[in-house]
C-alpha cells in the first residue's frame, strides 16, 4: 500500500467516524459544543460550496455527490443525490442542532460526556 492511498483510506474513515459523531452528539456533548461545530460544517458548505473532507480521501463532488451519496452507492443503493445534497448541506445539521437543545434543555437530559 502506497503512502498516498494509506493516507487517503485513514482520511476516509476518520471522515466517516466524524460523519456518525454528528449524528449522536445531540446526546453525547452539550449543544455548546455541538451547535457550534454544526454551525461551521454549514459555514463550509456556504464558503467553500463543498466538505474540505472529501477531497483528502480523493472523493470529488461531481454530479451532486456527497459522501453520504457515496456511502450509500457503495452499498448499492442509489439515492436521488440532489435531493440528498440539499437534505446533507441544507437541513441536516440545523436538525440535529434543535434535536440537541430539545434533549438538553427542554427535556433537562444531560450530555453522555460534557
Amino acid at each position: 500500500m502506497t503512502k498516498q492511498l494509506l493516507l487517503s483510506s485513514l482520511a476516509f474513515w476518520f471522515h466517516l467516524f466524524v460523519t456518525l459523531l454528528a449524528w449522536v452528539a445531540p446526546f453525547l456533548v452539550s449543544w455548546k459544543w455541538s451547535i457550534p461545530v454544526y454551525a461551521a460544517v454549514m459555514l463550509q458548505f456556504a464558503f467553500f460550496g463543498k466538505c474540505l473532507m472529501n477531497e483528502k480521501h480523493d472523493m470529488t463532488e461531481d454530479q451532486d455527490a456527497t459522501f453520504y451519496s457515496y456511502l450509500l452507492e457503495k452499498l448499492g443503493i442509489r439515492p436521488n443525490r440532489k435531493r440528498l445534497k440539499f437534505y446533507v448541506r441544507k437541513v441536516f445539521y440545523p436538525v440535529l442542532a434543535t434535536v440537541a437543545l430539545i434533549w438538553q434543555e427542554l427535556l433537562g437530559n444531560a450530555p453522555v460526556f460534557f
